[in-house]
């Protein structure tokens, strides 16, 4: 007959408490999410401010203006097409949205705030961006191009009352100022698609002593006396009818695209016998493009070499791709809501968040091209990554030999 003897063999849990602890070695790792690393560069106390100042969140019982916000960012980065894919992603991923001081938003009440919520805080938290993002970046003034254009949008009969361009046809435009150097915009203004584009540049700020660059759509001799005043430089396009009445050839350059460079004087009188503000001579350089066409390029710049006044007309395709891009990649050709102040927040988020996006590409030095950027951080939106590794693959978290290890304690 076997006799059972039981004796107590004491466990000993070495170190099991280093895995309640934050402190020293043994300190569990806890990595945020890629998206709570983007909006540690987004001016909070600034916004909190805007949104004061605006009484945005006055009555708000649900949603807050912040919550609106991070809804519509996460959606432009994440790609989100509509409410309901923004309502049920942000739903999915409502613990994370915990520590980046959100929530998730049903997409009537998101649609409710696009409609009403001041359209004024997004456009100066831009402003707030553009100003963060030019830190350490700004040339001297000689030196700055600024791009200017518009892009149009198509909208539906859902938004005739603001947006109506002819019968059966809606569309507004986006005018902008762009900074070719550091590729980023640095103004914005949204109209209905009847605003000509002069009229909107005649309200855009003026930066005395920098090179503006404009197409046709800104034949305006009072605006470009204007710029001229501001000692700025600017280089456009001269009408195939308008008269130069000319007062000196320079030389061409030889083996060149440059056909002629002359300086003359505008007319005098414009229509109704009315004097032209612009009275200070002018520099026209015929240039030849690869189709064939000759242009007249207009600059009051009377001494830069022909090549660089040439060079400098031809970069306004920068501003256009650029146009694409955003329309493309983050997704202003869906529209969350067709009111005239719905249109302007997203249009306002969408330029922030290519602000935002820029700004994380250079804090951690990533050299990518910004829409592959753009792609990279998008498929690994929540996903808990540092930024900077995020080309690398994905490591498997540390392990420490000594936590939760069992011992069998002989006494």
């Amino acid at each position: 007959m076997w006799t059972w003897h039981m004796a107590w063999i004491p466990l000993c849990f070495e170190a099991f408490a280093n895995v309640l602890d934050t402190e020293g070695s043994h300190a569990m790792l806890h990595q945020n999410s890629v998206f709570h690393g983007v909006l540690k560069h987004i001016p909070w106390d600034r916004f909190e401010r805007i949104v004061k100042k605006y009484d945005a969140d006055a009555g708000v019982r649900q949603l807050t203006t912040k919550s609106q916000f991070v809804a519509l960012l996460y959606s432009q980065l994440g790609g989100a097409t509509g409410l309901r894919e923004i309502e049920a992603a942000l739903k999915s991923h409502e613990l994370r949205l915990y520590h980046v001081g959100a929530r998730p938003v049903r997409r009537s009440t998101l649609s409710d705030a696009n409609a009403l919520r001041p359209w004024q805080v997004f456009a100066e938290l831009f402003g707030e961006m553009v100003s963060k993002a030019h830190r350490g970046l700004r040339k001297a003034t000689q030196d700055a191009v600024r791009l200017i254009d518009s892009t149009s949008l198509r909208l539906s009969r859902l938004s005739e009352d603001w947006a109506t361009f002819s019968a059966g046809v809606y569309g507004g435009k986006v005018h902008m100022i762009y900074d070719p150097e550091s590729d980023r915009p640095l103004y914005f203004a949204v109209t209905a698609a009847n605003v000509n584009d002069i009229t909107a540049a005649k309200v855009m700020p003026i930066e005395a002593g920098a090179t503006y660059v404009f197409d046709l759509g800104y034949y305006d001799y009072g605006w470009w006396a204007r710029l001229d005043a501001a000692a700025c430089r600017f280089v456009t396009r001269l009408k195939k009818n308008t008269p130069l009445r000319i007062v000196k050839e320079n030389r061409v350059p030889q083996h060149t695209n440059i056909l002629s460079d002359r300086i003359g004087f505008l007319p005098e009188r414009l229509a109704k016998s009315r004097r032209n503000p612009m009275q200070n001579a002018v520099r026209e350089i015929r240039v030849v493009i690869e189709t064939g066409k000759v242009l007249r390029v207009l600059t009051n710049d009377l001494d830069a070499p022909a090549e660089e006044i040439a060079e400098l007309y031809k970069r306004r395709w920068q501003i256009e791709l650029f146009f694409r891009w955003v329309k493309q990649q983050l997704k202003i050709k869906h529209f969350f809501g067709l009111s005239e102040n719905a249109v302007r927040i997203q249009i306002a988020v969408a330029l922030i968040t290519y602000l935002v996006l820029r700004m994380v590409q250079a804090a951690h030095k990533i050299d990518l091209r910004p829409r592959h950027f753009a792609r990279l951080v998008s498929a690994n939106l929540m996903h808990r990554r540092p930024i900077d590794r995020l080309l690398e693959p994905e490591r498997s978290p540390p392990i420490n030999s000594k936590q939760l290890s069992l011992e069998l304690c002989l006494s």
